[in-house]
């Protein structure tokens, strides 16, 4: 699921990218904001993997807005003005649209996402030895599955936690999960997934993984338990 905002000032230009967003099956709209420091405050608050940004906005443009973020998400413009298109592919944009936009011409920006989250949401290799792809500091490193101990929210990005030390990458704790085996890795609460072979103790609504405890969220108690006691009696 891509999670999006729209950044915009204009009520009509916001209107109409959320019409075109509507049909879209993997995409879910998280907040429509009027400016960037509400924009700002919802990237805090929520994960979001893809944000429509205008330029020409009160207070902060979208320019110095997306120049502020430390790890932005993808990222397409959505403006009247042309002259910026160079500064913002100069800032990894994908795509630069000019409205008013024609429908056909955003469903190609939305393609263009399509394929960097394919690339990006670490495709699992169906082999023998099941790996994934982090992109860390522009780089694509390769991490084998049964190297992970835990995965970590830290808002809009993940912490990988491996036997070779910690990755940091943008990623949704819940899409990462949903492209991991769910026979090895499971979500044990809104911050944390992790791999259950590497349990190595439970005790109340916790459990331990290379020495280090992490809790059980409430709603995901009773399936991580029974996991986790399932993979016991496999391993026995």
């Amino acid at each position: 699921m891509i999670r999006c905002l729209i950044v915009d000032d204009e009520p009509l230009a916001s209107k109409i990218i959320a019409t075109y967003l509507k049909p879209i099956h993997n995409l879910e709209l998280v907040k429509i904001c009027h400016n960037s420091m509400d924009a700002f405050n919802s990237i805090n608050e929520h994960d979001v993997d893809l944000i429509f940004l205008d330029i020409n906005m009160p207070e902060i443009s979208g320019i110095d807005f997306l120049r502020s973020l430390k790890n932005p998400p993808l990222v397409i413009i959505t403006t009247a003005y042309r002259e910026f298109a160079v500064e913002s592919f100069e800032l990894d944009v994908v795509d630069y649209l000019i409205k008013p936009i024609p429908l056909q011409r955003f469903m190609k920006a939305m393609s263009r996402v399509n394929k960097l989250i394919s690339a990006v949401e670490e495709h699992v290799n169906s082999s023998e030895e099941q790996f994934i792809f982090l992109k860390v500091d522009k780089k694509m490193i390769k991490v084998n599955l049964n190297d992970i101990y835990f995965i970590e929210s830290l808002k809009d990005y993940i912490r990988v936690n491996t036997d070779s030390g910690s990755y940091i990458t943008h990623q949704t704790l819940t899409g990462i999960t949903d492209i991991l085996p769910t026979n090895e890795f499971l979500r044990i609460h809104r911050s944390y997934t992790i791999h259950l072979d590497k349990v190595t103790a439970v005790q109340g609504n916790a459990l331990e993984l290379n020495g280090k405890w992490l809790p059980i969220g409430r709603n995901y108690t009773q399936e991580a338990k029974e996991k986790i006691l399932q993979q016991g009696l496999k391993g026995s």
